[in-house]
């Protein structure tokens, strides 16, 4: 996968590319995103490779630790200030909860698409090697669980100064 990410840094500096890669992102105007997809190798018939392209142009700020999970851990972090009650769910865990209810396909693909926009708007970096292969049908069900794991098993092994 790392094909895919070396294509994208290559052409980080291309606003046109990149501005017809964020088309794929837009179900009316996807037809503007396949010659783009095109000069980075990717088949238009592709969904994950071509998603996480769109995705990559909207946001281009990467990491190579975590998944999607350590993802919205860090922006439940910055919008809800991590606090929360015994009782309550936070937003961002509430959107969360969401994503990994989604079914596989188009539904889950809308999903992260809001979350990783919404880590564009908080400046949270984005693990697109990991996601591109987390996205991948038939790894969604193993992906959900190490997602959840991502977001929900760092409330243990966090202190209250934010160290493990």
């Amino acid at each position: 996968m790392s094909f895919l990410l070396d294509q994208l840094r290559r052409i980080k500096g291309s606003r046109g590319l990149m501005a017809n890669l964020r088309c794929y992102l837009v179900e009316g105007k996807r037809h503007r995103a396949w010659p783009a997809l095109s000069r980075i190798h990717v088949r238009v018939d592709d969904e994950v490779k071509a998603l996480v392209a769109g995705l990559y142009a909207s946001h281009p700020e990467e990491t190579d630790h975590g998944n999607l999970g350590t993802t919205c851990k860090a922006l439940e972090a910055m919008r809800d200030g991590g606090a929360k009650g015994e009782d309550k769910v936070t937003p961002t865990e509430r959107r969360f909860q969401h994503l990994l209810a989604a079914e596989a396909g188009e539904e889950v693909f809308g999903r992260v698409t809001r979350m990783v926009l919404l880590a564009k708007a908080q400046g949270v970096p984005v693990n697109y090697e990991q996601l591109a292969l987390d996205l991948e049908p038939p790894r969604w069900k193993a992906t959900r669980q190490k997602w959840a794991s991502a977001f929900w098993d760092s409330h243990s092994e966090q202190t209250p100064g934010g160290t493990s």
